[in-house]
């Protein structure tokens, strides 16, 4: 049986380096620097796993009609990859837009910085 795909979206320099962590849990752990490429990638690797930072789109950063930085990407992961798990990384401040992203796709789970590695190990193994 083949591990399963874990996909990390690191956008910024604060997504939390847990390479140590999905290994000893058997993942086979992929990683991207922009949601172009993640895109790309489910459409050829749907992920078992996704792990993603949240950035609220204020005013009008993202075109007025999302909610965040997040919002293409889950309607293509519920062409490309329906069963995914989503973990969103956010902060205090925008934790409640995150919540609204449910409308969209079902988070497996939302993670408040700082993330440490015990509470990524939960929310993988549950």
């Amino acid at each position: 049986m083949n591990n399963p795909i874990l996909l990390s979206i690191v956008e910024s320099k604060g997504h939390p380096d847990f390479c140590a962590l999905y290994e000893r849990l058997s993942f086979d752990h992929q990683w991207v620097t922009s949601m172009r490429k993640a895109l790309s990638f489910v459409k050829t690797t749907p992920p078992d796993y996704v792990v993603a930072e949240f950035f609220y789109g204020y005013g009008n950063n993202y075109a007025g009609v999302n909610i965040s930085n997040l919002d293409v990407f889950l309607y293509s992961l519920e062409k490309y990859a329906p069963n995914a798990k989503v973990i969103a990384l956010v902060s205090k401040a925008e934790r409640q837009h995150a919540e609204r992203l449910n409308d969209i796709i079902s988070y497996h789970g939302i993670a408040q910085y700082p993330v440490y590695e015990k509470d990524m190990e939960k929310l993988l193994i549950s």
